[in-house]
């Protein structure tokens, strides 16, 4: 595919390259930046045409890894779907895995319980603690700072033995069940989560003082790929990239879900849109994130961690043992032998990097009958190319950085 591709470019390109050699004998060149190189943070391709080191047009590829999601989800029962949603955004698999479980019991009518709704808060607030340190680490190591990255990355860590405590899982967490979660969190948990709330704001401002007012790191990432409040709505950008040009939208206050309105946070916004202003919003968003986990923590209702739909809801394994009607729902649900009503769906989530939604149209039967992801990367992505248009091939890299491309959630 690549060869193939790469080809056509060289046809498209070839009579710019004849005439700028005609005109002043300079050369221009053909680059390809991917699929497989380490600072496309993914496998995709970019055809770039090069001026020396200047970049005067590019061309991306897509599709090196598309795993037909939505097709093999509307083969499936809903309650297996989620596992497919984890490997989107993977950097912040719970906010999809909730998104997913929002959507579907938007469809059935469901309330869930206030303690349920919480703990949901937290665990999405991690994610995107985690997602968005990922995200500003690497873009400092692509500028060439390393040591910022060791400071917070044992913290990611410490996110994902909390989610242990909750699912059992670590990066793709497949957590949620329909009516809310499949168990309470721990003592171990609760523990586990309080220790964090306490350390990691040290190891966070010691990574802001390390890079955010660092000489080079300035350098390399102020006027460096910057957009407009404008044409960032018009390529349909949201989330943090959105909010960095200036636009104070966030789905979390827009249209509150999981009880987000009972928490108080702030929407930093930028000014220029550039790579600086993204690393910061992304930087002031985990400060915001963390106080509202402080919140959620500190206002953790009682009750139960579920709401009471047995038609969807697996039954206490130990009941499944010696209840015959428990065993007949978990066999029902586990082999997706429950329809789910007849409807038409959309719901959205503020994901890691922008509005994650879930278009669900039902006909009745134990399977979607067209289920579509809306996935933010692949819609801002598409302003890449005019981003880099102009600049060098090194601020082509901080600028696909900042953007926080993650490929399985452009390529689904």
């Amino acid at each position: 595919m690549s060869e193939i591709v790469l080809r056509t470019i060289e046809e498209k390109y070839a009579d710019l390259i004849r005439q700028r050699e005609n005109e002043d004998g300079s050369e221009l060149s053909i680059l390809n930046l991917g699929p497989t190189h380490p600072a496309t943070h993914g496998i995709f391709q970019n055809v770039l045409l090069m001026d020396g080191e200047k970049i005067v047009d590019a061309e991306p590829t897509i599709g090196y890894i598309h795993r037909a999601f939505e097709k093999i989800a509307e083969n499936r029962p809903f309650y297996q779907i989620t596992p497919l949603t984890d490997r989107m955004n993977y950097c912040s698999s719970p906010i999809n895995n909730m998104g997913w479980w929002l959507t579907v019991e938007k469809l059935l009518g469901v309330e869930v319980p206030k303690r349920a709704q919480y703990l949901r808060v937290i665990m999405m607030e991690l994610a995107r603690i985690t997602d968005h340190l990922i995200c500003n680490s690497i873009l400092a190591v692509d500028a060439g700072a390393f040591t910022g990255f060791l400071y917070v990355m044992q913290y990611r860590e410490k996110v994902y033995e909390i989610y242990e405590e909750l699912c059992g899982a670590r990066l793709t967490t497949n957590m949620g069940r329909i009516g809310g979660l499949e168990r309470d969190l721990s003592d171990t948990g609760f523990r586990k989560l309080e220790a964090f709330i306490k350390e990691f704001p040290v190891a966070f401002r010691e990574f802001d003082a390390l890079v955010s007012r660092n000489r080079i790191f300035i350098d390399r990432c102020v006027n460096v790929g910057p957009i407009s409040a404008e044409k960032a709505l018009s390529y349909g950008f949201t989330g943090p990239n959105l909010r960095a040009a200036g636009v104070d939208y966030d789905i979390r206050k827009m249209n509150p879900y999981s009880s987000y309105q009972d928490f108080e946070f702030d929407i930093p916004v930028g000014k220029t849109g550039d790579t600086y202003d993204r690393y910061c919003v992304r930087n002031e968003e985990i400060w915001q994130s963390m106080r509202i986990i402080q919140q959620a923590m500190d206002k953790m209702p009682d009750g139960p961690f579920h709401a009471d739909v047995p038609d969807y809801y697996l039954p206490p394994k130990e009941d499944v043992y010696k209840n015959m009607e428990a065993l007949i729902y978990h066999f029902k649900i586990v082999m997706g032998e429950v329809p789910v009503p007849k409807g038409e769906v959309y719901h959205s989530v503020e994901g890691g990097n922008g509005e994650l939604g879930f278009y669900l149209v039902s006909d009745g039967s134990r399977v979607p009958y067209r289920l579509h992801f809306r996935r933010p990367c692949f819609i801002f992505y598409q302003a890449f190319t005019e981003m880099i248009k102009g600049g060098y091939l090194s601020d082509a890299i901080i600028i696909l950085s900042s953007l926080n491309v993650i490929a399985g959630e452009l390529d689904a």
